[in-house]
Protein backbone atom coordinates (compact mmCIF):
# COMPACT_ATOMS: atom_id res chain seq x y z
CA UNK A 1 0.00 0.00 0.00
CA UNK A 2 3.06 2.77 0.65
CA UNK A 3 4.04 1.79 -2.80
CA UNK A 4 0.68 2.35 -4.51
CA UNK A 5 0.23 5.98 -2.61
CA UNK A 6 3.99 6.77 -3.44
CA UNK A 7 3.42 5.45 -6.87
CA UNK A 8 0.24 7.88 -7.18
CA UNK A 9 2.03 11.00 -5.37
CA UNK A 10 4.66 10.67 -8.24
CA UNK A 11 2.31 10.38 -10.83
CA UNK A 12 0.25 13.46 -10.03
CA UNK A 13 2.91 15.77 -8.74
CA UNK A 14 4.84 18.25 -11.64
CA UNK A 15 8.36 17.06 -11.65
CA UNK A 16 11.12 19.73 -12.63
CA UNK A 17 12.55 19.72 -15.82
CA UNK A 18 15.02 16.99 -16.57
CA UNK A 19 18.88 19.03 -16.44
CA UNK A 20 17.53 22.24 -15.19
CA UNK A 21 15.12 24.17 -13.49
CA UNK A 22 11.88 23.68 -12.54
CA UNK A 23 9.17 23.62 -14.89
CA UNK A 24 5.06 22.78 -15.04
CA UNK A 25 6.05 19.29 -16.91
CA UNK A 26 3.90 16.84 -15.48
CA UNK A 27 5.57 13.22 -14.68
CA UNK A 28 4.42 9.95 -16.51
CA UNK A 29 1.30 9.20 -16.15
CA UNK A 30 1.41 5.16 -15.32
CA UNK A 31 -1.57 3.16 -16.46
CA UNK A 32 -4.47 2.61 -13.97
CA UNK A 33 -4.13 -0.52 -12.00
CA UNK A 34 -0.15 -1.22 -12.80
CA UNK A 35 0.98 -4.17 -11.09
CA UNK A 36 4.85 -4.28 -10.28
CA UNK A 37 6.42 -7.43 -12.25
CA UNK A 38 3.60 -8.10 -13.68
CA UNK A 39 4.04 -8.20 -18.08
CA UNK A 40 1.27 -6.64 -19.52
CA UNK A 41 0.41 -7.17 -23.21
CA UNK A 42 2.17 -4.78 -26.06
CA UNK A 43 4.95 -3.79 -23.44
CA UNK A 44 8.57 -3.05 -24.92
CA UNK A 45 11.16 -5.69 -23.65
CA UNK A 46 15.11 -6.18 -24.03
CA UNK A 47 17.25 -9.04 -24.61
CA UNK A 48 15.97 -10.70 -21.15
CA UNK A 49 12.52 -9.65 -20.64
CA UNK A 50 11.68 -13.18 -19.12
CA UNK A 51 14.16 -13.05 -16.36
CA UNK A 52 13.35 -11.53 -13.15
CA UNK A 53 15.14 -7.88 -12.96
CA UNK A 54 18.06 -7.94 -11.03
CA UNK A 55 17.34 -5.91 -7.48
CA UNK A 56 19.80 -3.18 -6.82
CA UNK A 57 20.22 -0.59 -3.75
CA UNK A 58 20.68 2.29 -6.09
CA UNK A 59 21.62 5.52 -4.14
CA UNK A 60 20.45 3.61 -0.68
CA UNK A 61 16.86 3.29 -1.90
CA UNK A 62 14.36 0.72 -2.65
CA UNK A 63 13.10 -0.39 -5.87
CA UNK A 64 9.63 -1.36 -7.29
CA UNK A 65 9.68 -3.16 -10.52
CA UNK A 66 7.12 -3.02 -13.40
CA UNK A 67 7.85 -4.62 -17.09
CA UNK A 68 5.10 -1.79 -18.34
CA UNK A 69 7.22 1.25 -19.86
CA UNK A 70 4.17 2.76 -21.97
CA UNK A 71 3.99 5.85 -19.85
CA UNK A 72 7.66 6.50 -21.24
CA UNK A 73 6.97 7.73 -24.25
CA UNK A 74 10.37 10.10 -24.68
CA UNK A 75 12.07 6.52 -23.91
CA UNK A 76 10.49 4.56 -26.76
CA UNK A 77 10.76 7.63 -29.18
CA UNK A 78 14.41 7.56 -28.67
CA UNK A 79 14.94 3.80 -28.83
CA UNK A 80 12.57 3.50 -31.79
CA UNK A 81 15.14 6.53 -33.45
CA UNK A 82 17.79 5.03 -32.48
CA UNK A 83 17.25 0.98 -33.60
CA UNK A 84 16.37 2.94 -36.60
CA UNK A 85 19.45 5.05 -37.07
CA UNK A 86 21.83 1.94 -36.11
CA UNK A 87 20.56 -0.69 -37.70
CA UNK A 88 23.28 -3.11 -39.74
CA UNK A 89 21.48 -1.33 -43.54
CA UNK A 90 21.55 2.32 -42.18
CA UNK A 91 23.19 4.81 -44.18
CA UNK A 92 24.17 8.46 -43.81
CA UNK A 93 22.17 11.02 -44.52
CA UNK A 94 25.08 13.52 -45.46
CA UNK A 95 28.04 13.43 -47.36
CA UNK A 96 31.07 11.55 -46.12
CA UNK A 97 33.44 12.25 -44.12
CA UNK A 98 31.04 13.99 -42.08
CA UNK A 99 29.00 11.24 -41.61
CA UNK A 100 28.31 10.56 -37.76
CA UNK A 101 26.90 6.85 -38.58
CA UNK A 102 30.37 6.10 -39.98
CA UNK A 103 31.97 8.25 -37.05
CA UNK A 104 29.99 6.14 -34.70
CA UNK A 105 30.74 2.79 -36.16
CA UNK A 106 34.53 3.42 -36.20
CA UNK A 107 34.66 4.20 -32.35
CA UNK A 108 32.38 1.36 -31.36
CA UNK A 109 34.26 -1.16 -33.24
CA UNK A 110 37.62 0.01 -32.09
CA UNK A 111 36.31 -0.75 -28.21
CA UNK A 112 35.22 -4.57 -29.39
CA UNK A 113 38.81 -6.17 -28.37
CA UNK A 114 39.02 -3.89 -24.78
CA UNK A 115 37.85 -6.04 -21.76
CA UNK A 116 34.64 -4.03 -20.28
CA UNK A 117 35.50 -2.09 -18.06
CA UNK A 118 38.19 -0.03 -20.65
CA UNK A 119 34.49 0.40 -22.65
CA UNK A 120 32.78 1.58 -19.99
CA UNK A 121 35.84 4.29 -19.53
CA UNK A 122 36.07 4.97 -23.02
CA UNK A 123 32.25 5.20 -23.97
CA UNK A 124 32.01 7.63 -21.24
CA UNK A 125 34.94 9.87 -22.14
CA UNK A 126 34.16 9.99 -25.74
CA UNK A 127 30.29 11.15 -25.00
CA UNK A 128 30.93 13.62 -22.04
CA UNK A 129 33.48 15.46 -24.78
CA UNK A 130 30.63 16.75 -26.46
CA UNK A 131 29.47 20.30 -24.67
CA UNK A 132 26.32 20.05 -22.81
CA UNK A 133 23.57 22.05 -24.87
CA UNK A 134 19.64 22.94 -23.75
CA UNK A 135 16.71 21.00 -25.83
CA UNK A 136 15.39 24.67 -25.82
CA UNK A 137 18.48 25.71 -28.28
CA UNK A 138 18.31 22.62 -29.90
CA UNK A 139 15.10 21.49 -30.55
CA UNK A 140 13.23 24.24 -29.80
CA UNK A 141 10.81 22.56 -26.27
CA UNK A 142 11.65 22.05 -22.75
CA UNK A 143 12.29 18.55 -22.84
CA UNK A 144 13.33 16.21 -26.28
CA UNK A 145 14.62 12.74 -25.40
CA UNK A 146 17.95 12.40 -28.61
CA UNK A 147 18.83 9.41 -30.25
CA UNK A 148 22.38 8.59 -29.95
CA UNK A 149 23.08 10.20 -33.79
CA UNK A 150 20.78 13.17 -32.76
CA UNK A 151 23.41 13.52 -30.09
CA UNK A 152 26.47 13.72 -31.91
CA UNK A 153 25.16 16.11 -34.24
CA UNK A 154 24.03 18.66 -32.38
CA UNK A 155 25.21 17.74 -28.39
CA UNK A 156 22.70 17.62 -25.81
CA UNK A 157 21.42 17.68 -22.35
CA UNK A 158 21.93 14.92 -19.72
CA UNK A 159 19.42 12.28 -20.70
CA UNK A 160 20.89 12.44 -24.24
CA UNK A 161 24.23 11.90 -22.81
CA UNK A 162 22.96 8.67 -20.64
CA UNK A 163 20.95 7.40 -24.34
CA UNK A 164 23.95 7.65 -26.33
CA UNK A 165 26.08 5.82 -23.69
CA UNK A 166 23.31 3.22 -23.62
CA UNK A 167 22.84 2.22 -26.97
CA UNK A 168 26.22 2.28 -27.62
CA UNK A 169 26.91 -0.04 -24.91
CA UNK A 170 24.30 -2.31 -25.73
CA UNK A 171 25.99 -2.05 -29.61
CA UNK A 172 28.77 -3.79 -28.01
CA UNK A 173 26.99 -6.50 -26.91
CA UNK A 174 26.16 -5.30 -23.09
CA UNK A 175 22.90 -6.96 -21.97
CA UNK A 176 20.09 -4.87 -21.48
CA UNK A 177 19.94 -6.41 -17.28
CA UNK A 178 23.47 -4.63 -17.06
CA UNK A 179 22.15 -1.14 -18.28
CA UNK A 180 19.91 1.71 -16.91
CA UNK A 181 18.58 5.21 -17.51
CA UNK A 182 18.07 6.94 -14.20
CA UNK A 183 16.46 9.57 -13.56
CA UNK A 184 16.97 11.75 -10.28
CA UNK A 185 17.51 14.55 -8.09
CA UNK A 186 20.82 16.09 -7.54
CA UNK A 187 20.61 17.53 -4.11
CA UNK A 188 23.76 19.85 -4.49
CA UNK A 189 22.49 21.59 -7.12
CA UNK A 190 18.61 20.85 -6.41
CA UNK A 191 18.03 20.52 -10.01
CA UNK A 192 16.94 16.78 -11.78
CA UNK A 193 19.67 15.01 -13.69
CA UNK A 194 19.86 11.67 -15.50
CA UNK A 195 22.67 9.16 -16.22
CA UNK A 196 23.65 5.75 -16.90
CA UNK A 197 24.56 3.13 -14.80
CA UNK A 198 26.52 -0.14 -15.37
CA UNK A 199 26.18 -3.31 -13.81
CA UNK A 200 30.09 -5.01 -14.09
CA UNK A 201 31.39 -7.93 -11.80
CA UNK A 202 29.11 -7.02 -9.16
CA UNK A 203 29.67 -3.31 -8.83
CA UNK A 204 27.62 -0.35 -10.37
CA UNK A 205 29.17 1.86 -12.27
CA UNK A 206 28.11 5.44 -12.82
CA UNK A 207 28.46 7.16 -16.39
CA UNK A 208 27.11 10.85 -15.76
CA UNK A 209 28.43 13.82 -17.98
CA UNK A 210 28.96 15.86 -14.66
CA UNK A 211 31.68 13.57 -13.87
CA UNK A 212 34.70 12.88 -16.03
CA UNK A 213 35.34 9.24 -14.87
CA UNK A 214 33.57 6.59 -14.76
CA UNK A 215 33.05 6.01 -10.67
CA UNK A 216 31.10 3.49 -8.18
CA UNK A 217 27.62 4.72 -7.26
CA UNK A 218 28.04 4.19 -3.26
CA UNK A 219 30.89 7.12 -4.14
CA UNK A 220 28.28 9.42 -4.80
CA UNK A 221 26.23 10.87 -1.79
CA UNK A 222 24.01 13.81 -3.15
CA UNK A 223 22.21 11.65 -5.61
CA UNK A 224 18.09 10.69 -4.70
CA UNK A 225 16.68 8.87 -7.77
CA UNK A 226 13.29 8.43 -8.77
CA UNK A 227 12.83 6.19 -11.56
CA UNK A 228 15.42 4.08 -13.66
CA UNK A 229 14.59 2.33 -16.91
CA UNK A 230 16.08 -0.24 -19.77
CA UNK A 231 14.05 -1.80 -22.41
CA UNK A 232 13.09 -4.70 -20.31
CA UNK A 233 11.16 -2.50 -17.72
CA UNK A 234 11.23 0.51 -14.99
CA UNK A 235 11.80 0.54 -11.66
CA UNK A 236 10.31 3.04 -8.96
CA UNK A 237 13.09 4.34 -6.42
CA UNK A 238 12.54 5.38 -2.83
CA UNK A 239 14.01 5.79 0.02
Amino acid sequence: MRWKIYFFALSVVAVVHLCGTASAQQAPQPPEGVQYAAAPAGHVAGDSAAMPPPRLRLFGTREAFSRDTSPFTKWHDAMRRAAAETAPDATCERPRPSCRLDQWRRFVDSLRGLDPRSQVEAINHEMNRRTHTRDRRNWGVEDYWASPMEFLDKSGDCEDYAIAKYVSLRALGWSDRQLRLVVLKDRRSQMMHAILVAQLEGETLVLDNQISSVVKADSIRHYTPLYSINQSGWWLHRT
